[in-house]
């Protein structure tokens, strides 16, 4: 290790000094796909930049990439099966299959399975567990020795909207979830580090910063400076005052007075809030390990209308827990109904292995699981096309994200949050730009802007 140390150092003082030629180190060509929620596009992002201020070169075409990298998710079982079908179609490649390429496979279900995942699938070339993530360069230049040049100065250009992750990990232990055996215990980031990650995200073109976490907010309590996300946010806000920035997982415990008084000052922070509520039953909430009910939670949403007013509010729903009653089933649906929110997102539960749910009496098969999943799904998609439709005849500013294939061009509005919640298509503007537009008409979560 030293004489190759050495004789590196030495290459380098003779590069400098003119006695030899710039190495020519041909890019490494790497490929990601990222499966799962935000959080996973927010790993796959840094892993990335990791590997680009390395000298790699980060491709969309999987067919010309040497080291395609997974980056898994299974939180639930649909989604390991999801990530093993996009392992098994890489390394079914004919480049992979003849030894050209490498495949890696990274995030959560490296954590979750450990050495199990490495024998039943064999077939990749290396695991890479969320707590390794940030070791990528090493990982990457153990499989393609010599092929990792010099520092690259500049960054590729991004998305206009950027996912920047607060802290890593849960303490909750949701008897349905396996996110604090896959992610770890919670821990805050440092501001350092994020508001580093907010400045290289703008550098790269975003206008928008959405902060996401498994649970944004206790962000601070366990620094050493200890703070609140209400803070953080109103320090990113006045920091970057050109910027939208958009909160995403606040659990109801998390929703303060200070938290709301900072979204209603400022202009550049959404008016929006992304709420798990899980389900409006005590009892159901008790078993999941969690707090709540139907008349806590509709006051906690009047408290934020009452001092935003136009906020958007979106909403995670499970339904078939273990025990969930007809009764139950019916109160959940009553109070969608009864709270219109803008967003819901709806799940059938899903019996996981090593969670305290999947050990649970009174299991429901998973006809009915999915049968009551559907009800509420239709339950809450006709309150929000309605709540939607309200938007008619409002003046909104809309940040362009892109352009159709017919010169269509689409974005959103700060009720919007990406991925998950429409978007609104506009006559004119360029990608990043901020566009004034009036709403004429909605079709489902989409609206039209003149």
């Amino acid at each position: 290790m030293e004489d190759r140390l050495s004789g590196i150092a030495q290459q380098i003082r003779m590069e400098r000094a003119g006695n030899v030629s710039a190495r020519a180190v041909d890019p490494l060509r790497v490929f990601f796909s990222t499966m799962g929620c935000a959080k996973n596009e927010v790993d796959s992002s840094r892993m990335a930049t990791l590997l680009t201020e390395v000298g790699c070169r980060i491709v969309d075409d999987p067919d010309s990439a040497e080291c395609l990298i997974v980056n898994t998710c299974s939180f639930i079982q649909a989604a390991t099966e999801e990530s093993i079908v996009a392992v098994l179609e890489l390394c079914g490649l004919p480049h992979v299959e003849k030894g050209d390429a490498k495949v890696i496979v990274a995030g959560c279900m490296p954590s979750r399975y450990g050495d199990d995942l490495a024998e039943s699938l064999t077939e990749a070339d290396q695991f890479v567990p969320c707590s390794s993530e940030d070791d990528i360069a090493s990982i990457v230049d153990r499989l393609f020795p010599g092929r990792l040049g010099s520092t690259q100065l500049s960054l590729p250009l991004g998305e206009v909207s950027s996912y920047v992750k607060i802290s890593e990990g849960c303490d909750r232990f949701c008897t349905f979830c396996t996110i604090p055996f896959i992610r770890g215990r919670y821990h805050s980031y440092s501001f350092g580090r994020i508001d580093s990650d907010v400045r290289t995200a703008i550098a790269s073109g975003a206008r928008e910063i959405v902060l996401i976490g498994q649970d944004t907010g206790r962000w601070g309590n366990d620094l050493r400076e200890k703070g609140t996300l209400a803070q953080l946010l109103d320090r990113l806000a006045t920091s970057y005052a050109d910027t939208w920035f958009r909160v995403m997982y606040v659990q109801p415990e998390g929703v303060s007075d200070e938290l709301i008084e900072v979204i209603a000052s400022h202009d550049n922070v959404a008016s929006y809030l992304d709420i798990p509520f899980q389900h409006s039953s005590p009892r159901i909430l008790s078993a999941m390990n969690r707090r709540g009910s139907r008349e806590m939670f509709l006051s906690l949403i009047e408290r934020i209308r009452s001092r935003v007013p136009g906020v958007a509010l979106r909403t995670t729903l499970s339904a078939g827990f273990p025990g969930e009653t007809e009764e139950e089933f019916s109160e959940l649906c009553a109070f969608v109904e009864d709270a219109e929110l803008d967003y819901v997102g709806v799940f059938a539960y899903s019996r996981e292995d090593g969670t305290r749910a999947a050990r649970l009496p009174d299991q429901l098969d998973d006809e009915e699981k999915q049968r009551r999943a559907m009800v509420l799904r239709d339950v809450a998609d006709a309150l929000s096309s309605m709540v939607v439709s309200r938007h008619v005849g409002e003046d909104l500013t809309v940040l362009v994200e892109g352009v159709e294939e017919d010169g269509q061009r689409f974005g959103r509005a700060q009720c919007q949050a990406p991925d998950v919640d429409g978007v609104v298509y506009v006559p004119s503007g360029e990608v990043g730009s901020f566009e004034h537009v009036t709403i004429v008409d909605t079709l489902g979560y989409d609206m039209e802007g003149e």
